[in-house]
């Protein structure tokens, strides 16, 4: 580079980006268009705050690699410059692939389509455009490279990843519960028998990841009025869908146009490159421009479900312990059909249940710790971390959430 570019990053301050063709990366649309994805998707609802983006954490990501790899290579693992900046590609490009709204929509605009497998693709598509120049970066995110702590460092229970979200989501929504000590964890990374372990010292600075982890999924990202904006959401998707296919044409960007009109399965994009080339013109913006022209629109769920948006009417959610039983559901279904006076099959457009888990660790993705006899065991079996094995149990809530009122004339 002719000279060295940097970024000023509000989490870590200074992030200087290491070489050419990262920074042409960086610059290319498809990075780009990750200012325009929010990392929260709609959790600025709960915290005002949460408005940073996928861009954001993906060179935060990189940054949080860069000084693990450098760490590494001073314990005495053997890091060459090649492998060095394919993981930092790695890395940087693991959430390429996010629609609007992230996880949000993951489901509901394209059906049984995960990120992960739209990030794959898009790295793939991007290692043609740069002329095989990523294709270490490609084996180390898709787990095919020999040196398999690369890959654990991108994708793991304890990967770099999990390290800058946790670290920005904290800062940015304001609860300090989330705080983790990335730094001293990176800290006691070592490679040992082609594993990434942490030093035994480090135990309890993992200890406190893990409950940190577990606290800010229930008090950010399965905060229950994230879920209940998040449902409606996707009901509102849902309907837009069910309109678009039955005929009903929006003022909308052609792009969110063809994947209303269009159901395209994993096959097909896969055959296709031409559809992933147009799903990464998409972003939030899409979205919200076509909420603010429907909230005028004749069709009364489509008008109704985007004015609740734009005015922060959610639905009411209740969050239980126990699941509700077949008759509790039926019976606050025919409640919420005679308050909002609306025909009983648009019933599941303003009413929707479900359940939500969470968990702080899953013993089958180990975390490994090496004692200082030189043994590498999980961290779930040291002796004195009680806390660890509970946090194995998968916790899991029931919820309800339906519409409190409805515009039904203009």
């Amino acid at each position: 580079m002719k000279s060295q570019k940097i970024l000023n990053d509000p989490v870590y301050g200074f992030i200087t980006i290491p070489s050419e063709l990262i920074f042409t990366i960086i610059d290319h649309p498809y990075f780009q268009r990750l200012r325009r994805i929010k990392q929260l998707g709609l959790t600025d609802f709960v915290y005002p705050g949460a408005h940073h983006t996928r861009f954001h954490h993906a060179i935060g990501a990189m940054h949080l690699m860069s000084i693990t790899l450098d760490n590494l290579r001073i314990k005495g693992t053997e890091i060459t410059d090649y492998e060095y900046e394919a993981a930092l590609i790695s890395i940087l490009l693991h959430d390429i692939g996010h629609g609007p709204f992230s996880h949000a929509l993951e489901y509901s605009l394209l059906k049984g389509i995960p990120h992960e497998e739209l990030s794959l693709m898009t790295i793939e598509l991007l290692n043609q455009e740069f002329s095989g120049k990523l294709e270490l970066a490609l084996r180390i995110f898709k787990n095919q490279y020999e040196r398999t702590f690369f890959h654990q460092l991108v994708s793991s229970q304890l990967d770099i990843d999990r390290l800058d979200y946790l670290q920005r989501d904290c800062f940015f929504t304001g609860v300090s519960e989330g705080t983790i000590g990335a730094d001293r964890i990176i800290k006691m990374m070592d490679v040992k028998n082609d594993r990434v372990v942490i030093e035994e010292k480090g135990i309890y600075s993992i200890e406190n990841f893990l409950s940190a982890r577990r606290l800010m999924y229930w008090q950010v990202y399965l905060h229950k009025t994230t879920v209940s904006a998040e449902k409606m959401l996707i009901k509102l998707i849902q309907r837009a869908k069910f309109l678009r296919q039955s005929g009903i044409t929006f003022t909308v960007t052609q792009e969110f146009d063809f994947f209303l009109k269009e159901n395209l399965s994993l096959s097909d994009f896969r055959t296709n490159p031409d559809y992933l080339r147009l799903f990464l013109e998409m972003d939030d913006l899409d979205i919200w421009g076509a909420v603010k022209l429907w909230k005028n629109h004749s069709d009364y769920v489509l008008r109704n479900i985007s004015q609740m948006f734009l005015t922060r009417n959610l639905y009411k959610i209740t969050l239980t312990n126990e699941p509700f039983s077949p008759e509790e559901i039926k019976q606050l279904k025919v409640k919420t059909i005679k308050k909002l006076k609306i025909p009983r099959g648009d019933i599941d457009y303003f009413f929707s249940q479900g359940a939500v888990s969470n968990y702080g660790y899953l013993v089958k993705d180990r975390i490994n710790i090496l004692t200082k006899k030189g043994k590498v065991i999980d961290v779930a079996q040291a002796a004195d971390l009680p806390n660890i094995k509970v946090m194995s149990q998968i916790v899991e809530k029931h919820y309800v959430c339906k519409a409190k009122s409805l515009n039904l004339t203009y």
